[in-house]
């Protein structure tokens, strides 16, 4: 990914957790070329080795299998063997559920909730207040489109996307004047398995939106690393999607 020096992320240390999406290697990978030192979260240790896989070798990282305060207090802990800052935090935070709302039980409820929404609210408690105390943060959390539109049988992923979207409004405000800026980097459908533009299109989604095709995870990758730099300084709270047009439709 060419880079310009303005989004150069050098010296700088980033936590990025995910819950379990097939574009955190290409995420991490993208910050890494950017320069930033890249410490992984991840529900589980196959998850976390893909991430591990694009980082220059011995890169440390840490799993969460439940999502707890004490959990993600263990994870910190482990992050401060390994660094003494706290730059950039991502969360990806788009473990998908889909299901009749009729058919959701109230353990995938809160599965799906902890994943999306409780997961990347402890790591900004704990995150954040490091940030203050070096008046500098980025804070950059990856959503759905469905934060903002209604699906058939996604009501519960979509009620997690547009908590972590609320979350990071009224999180930006709160923290402005620490000089930490916040924001929402939004996704429409990501293909990660380099699909035929023919193929792709042979699906009713795909032809619904208005480039018709599927996002790739270099579509995402610059615009993650220009949230996370300085040049980012006047942007926060906001939402900025990467989805081929799906939220221009009505």
């Amino acid at each position: 990914m060419p880079l310009l020096s303005e989004y150069d992320l050098s010296g700088q240390v980033a936590i990025l957790a995910t819950s379990g999406g097939d574009e955190a290697p290409f995420l991490a990978q993208a910050l890494a070329e950017a320069g930033a030192s890249v410490f992984p979260v991840a529900r589980n240790q196959s998850n976390l080795a893909a991430v591990l896989n694009t980082l220059p070798a011995g890169s440390p990282g840490a799993t969460v299998d439940r999502i707890s305060l004490a959990a993600v207090i263990s994870v910190i802990e482990q992050f401060d063997r390994a660094y003494d800052r706290v730059d950039i935090l991502v969360n990806d935070a788009r473990s998908m559920y889909a299901a009749p709302f009729a058919d959701i039980r109230e353990t995938h409820w809160d599965e799906i909730q902890s994943r999306n929404a409780k997961l990347p609210f402890l790591l900004c408690q704990q995150v954040l207040p490091r940030m203050a105390a070096q008046e500098y943060g980025r804070v950059v959390n990856l959503i759905s489109e469905l934060a903002e539109r209604g699906m058939i049988n996604g009501s519960a992923f979509a009620a997690s996307q547009a908590a972590l979207l609320s979350l990071t409004r009224s999180l930006a405000v709160e923290w402005g004047r620490h000089n930490i800026r916040i924001n929402a980097l939004g996704t429409g459908w990501i293909d990660t398995e380099n699909q035929p533009l023919e193929i792709q299109q042979e699906e009713l989604l795909v032809r619904y939106t208005p480039l018709r095709r599927k996002g790739r995870p270099e579509d995402i990758g610059p615009l993650l690393v220009y949230l996370c730099s300085e040049s980012s300084d006047y942007s926060t709270g906001q939402p900025i999607y990467v989805d081929g047009g799906l939220n221009a439709h009505p």
